[in-house]
C-alpha cells in the first residue's frame, strides 16, 4: 500500500511508549537495511568490516532522522551533505513546473562526490525518495566502501596523490535507477573505472537490495501506525535529541578550552600540519572554532566541511553516548570552520585519507573536553586506519594474469577513562565496523598472517592504562605484488588526558632482499615492491592513558605484567 494511512490524526502529545516503540521500529528499517548489504555485498570491508551505513532523512531538509545502529556514525552527518546534493541536483534537472522538484517514485540516486557529500570517492552513496500518496515523505540513503574505484592506486588509498582525479573516478549525482530500472549505461561507466568490475557490481547489487527492502519495511511501518504519528514520533526524537544535548552542555563549567595535534604530514612534503580547536562552553550551548587549524594541503590528508562536521558529531555522541542519533545532536553547536583550511578544503585537493584527519579532530575534542570534564571524556585512542593495500597478478594456471587487490585497515588501542582501562585492539572511534578476521583475507588473497598479536608496552600509562596496539606481520604467497600504506602517528603518540601518558606511535617496515626498511614519509608509501616469501609488518599504536600513573593499584601493575601487556623493563621504568 503507497497511500497515506486512514488512521486517525496523531493525538496532541506522544506519550513515552508510543515514542519508544516507534522509534524501535525505525532504527529498525535501517538496522535491516544494514543487514541486507553485510550479507550480500562482494567485498570484505563492507561484508566483514561493516564499513557502511544506512539512514532515514527528512524530506524538507535533508537532516538525519533516523540511522542503524551498526551503521558507520561518520556517515550520519556526511549523509545529510549527500542526501541535499541528490535533491538538488535533482531539483536543478527537473522540467519547469515538476511538483515533486524531479525526484520520483522509483528512483534511486547515486554518487561519490566527496566534496559534496563527504568522506572521501571510495564511500558511494544511494539515495532513493519515499513516497507516499505520490508526496515525498522522507529520503532513504545508503552509504557504502566499494573496494576499488579507479586512480592511481589500487583500493583508492593514494598517500601521494595531489589532486582528487589521482585518487579515483569522481561520479556526480546521477540517476543509476529510473523508474524501477537500472541505468546500463551508468552502469556501464563504473565498471569501466574499477580494477574490481565484479566487486563494484556485487556491492551496488547489494545497496539496491537494501534499500529496496527498507521502503517495504518503511511502507508497512506506516500503514500499521499511521503517516501523522510516525511523523510526529520524527519530530519528537530530534526534539529529545536536542534538549538532551543542550542538558549535557550546561553541565559543564562555562569556558573556553583550548587543544592542538598535528598530523606527520600529507604525503607530499614531510612537514607536520595542526589541527587546533578552541572550545567555548556558555550555558547551554558549544562552540567548536578550528581556525588555528593548517591551510589546506597538497596531499591527500584534506577533508570537506562536510567530513569535518561529521567527525565533531561522533566525537560528540562519545562524550554524550545517550543523545539519540539524529540531527539534533548538532542543534546546539556552533561551528567556526573558515574556508581554506585542511579540514573545509575544496576541489581539486585530494581528500582521499579523510579517516587520518578526522580522527585527528576527534582526539583534539577529547581533549580539550577533558579540560571542562576528564570524567567524561576518553584519552586519545591510537589515531590511524593504517590504510594498506597489496595488489598483483595472479600466476596459477587457472586464474592466471587476474587482478587481484587485497585492501585491509587495522586496530589499535583505545584511551584509558575513568572508569577504567583502554580497550585494546579496537577499531577506530569513527565507526562500529570490525577489523576484518586474518581468515577471510586469507582466504581471499594470496597473502599469510604470520603474527597477529597484541604489542606490548604500546599503552599510555596512568591511573587507568590505555589499551594496547597490535602487531600484524603479513607474507606475501604470490610472486610479486605491490604495497600501498596510509597511516598516521608516526611521529606523534596518541595523548593521556587527567596525566596519563603517551602510548607508543605507529611504526610501519617492510622486507627487501633480507633486509627490513621503514618509508621515508615514516607512515606513508607508494609502490613498495614485494616478492615471494617477503614481508610487510604493522605495529599499531596503543591509546593513551587517563589519570597519574602513581595512582595506578599495584595488582593492576602486576597482572599487566603477568598477562605479557607491558614487558619487565616498562615495569620497572613505570615503577611496578
Amino acid at each position: 500500500m503507497n497511500e497515506p494511512s486512514k488512521n486517525p490524526a496523531a493525538p496532541a502529545a506522544m506519550d513515552p511508549v508510543t515514542l519508544a516503540v516507534l522509534r524501535g521500529r525505525l532504527e529498525q528499517v535501517a538496522d535491516e537495511m544494514d543487514a541486507t548489504l553485510y550479507r550480500s555485498a562482494f567485498n570484505p570491508i563492507i561484508a566483514e568490516a561493516h564499513d557502511a551505513c544506512h539512514g532515514l532523512y527528512d524530506a524538507g531538509s535533508g537532516d538525519t532522522l533516523v540511522q542503524g545502529k551498526s551503521g558507520l556514525p561518520v556517515f550520519v552527518g556526511a549523509m545529510a551533505f549527500a542526501v541535499r546534493a541528490a535533491a538538488r541536483v535533482a531539483r536543478e534537472r527537473s522540467a519547469p513546473g515538476d511538483p515533486a522538484a524531479g525526484m520520483a517514485d522509483g528512483d534511486t540516486w547515486l554518487f561519490n562526490d566527496p566534496y559534496e557529500g563527504g568522506t572521501h570517492a571510495n564511500d558511494f552513496k544511494l539515495v532513493r525518495p519515499f513516497f507516499r500518496g505520490g508526496k515525498l515523505f522522507c529520503y532513504l540513503a545508503s552509504a557504502a566502501h566499494w573496494h576499488d574505484v579507479g586512480g592511481a592506486v589500487p583500493g583508492n588509498y593514494n598517500p601521494a596523490a595531489t589532486e582528487c582525479w589521482q585518487e579515483a573516478v569522481q561520479i556526480p549525482p546521477v540517476r543509476i535507477v529510473r523508474a524501477g530500472a537500472l541505468d546500463a549505461d551508468v552502469l556501464a561507466i563504473l565498471q569501466a573505472n574499477t580494477r574490481l568490475p565484479d566487486s563494484l557490481w556485487g556491492d551496488l547489487n547489494g545497496q539496491l537490495a537494501a534499500l529496496e527492502l527498507g521502503v517495504r519495511r518503511l511502507h508497512g511501518l506506516l500503514d500499521e501506525y499511521g503517516d501523522a504519528l510516525v511523523l510526529q514520533a520524527m519530530g519528537e526524537m530530534r526534539a529529545r535529541a536536542v534538549k538532551l544535548m543542550r542538558s549535557h552542555i550546561a553541565s559543564l563549567p562555562d569556558g573556553r578550552y583550548s587543544f592542538s595535534d598535528i598530523l606527520d604530514n600529507d604525503g607530499v612534503k614531510d612537514e607536520p600540519l595542526t589541527i587546533a580547536l578552541d572550545m567555548t562552553v556558555q550555558g547551554e550551548r558549544m562552540t567548536l572554532d578550528f581556525s588555528r587549524t593548517s591551510p589546506q594541503c597538497a596531499g591527500p590528508v584534506n577533508i570537506s566541511r562536510a567530513t569535518a562536521i561529521a567527525a565533531c558529531y561522533v566525537a560528540l555522541k562519545h562524550l554524550f553516548p545517550d543523545v539519540p542519533a539524529n540531527a539534533g545532536v548538532l542543534d546546539a553547536v556552533d561551528f567556526v570552520l573558515p574556508d581554506g583550511l585542511v579540514i573545509s578544503a575544496a576541489r581539486p585537493r585530494p581528500v582521499g585519507g579523510y579517516t587520518e584527519t578526522i580522527l585527528r579532530m576527534i582526539d583534539v575534542i577529547f581533549s580539550a573536553a577533558a579540560q571542562a570534564d576528564p570524567t567524561r571524556a576518553v584519552a586519545q585512542a591510537y589515531g590511524t586506519i593504517n590504510a594498506l593495500s597489496i595488489a598483483g597478478h595472479r600466476t596459477d594456471a587457472a586464474r592466471k594474469g587476474q587482478r587481484w587487490v587485497m585492501f585491509s585497515f587495522f586496530g589499535g588501542g583505545h584511551g584509558g577513562h575513568s572508569g577504567g582501562d583502554g580497550l585494546s585492539h579496537g577499531n577506530a572511534p569513527i565507526s562500529t565496523a570490525t577489523i576484518p578476521p586474518l581468515e577471510i583475507l586469507e582466504a581471499a588473497y594470496p597473502v599469510r598472517f604470520t603474527e597477529w598479536s597484541l604489542r606490548a608496552d604500546s599503552g599510555g600509562d596512568g591511573q587507568y592504562r590505555g589499551g594496547l596496539g597490535a602487531n600484524y606481520e603479513i607474507e606475501l604467497l604470490e610472486q610479486d605484488a605491490e604495497v600501498f600504506i596510509f597511516g598516521e602517528r608516526g611521529k606523534s603518540a596518541p595523548k593521556g588526558i587527567a596525566g596519563g601518558g603517551e602510548a607508543a606511535v605507529n611504526v610501519f617496515s617492510y622486507e627487501n632482499n633480507n633486509e627490513w626498511k621503514t618509508p621515508p614519509m615514516v607512515s606513508k608509501m607508494v609502490g613498495i615492491k614485494l616478492k615471494k616469501g617477503e614481508r610487510v609488518r604493522l605495529q599499531t599504536p596503543g591509546g593513551g592513558g587517563y589519570g597519574a600513573p602513581a595512582d595506578r593499584l599495584q595488582s593492576s601493575r602486576e597482572r599487566d605484567l603477568a598477562l605479557g601487556y607491558v614487558t619487565a623493563g616498562a615495569a620497572k621504568k613505570e615503577g611496578a
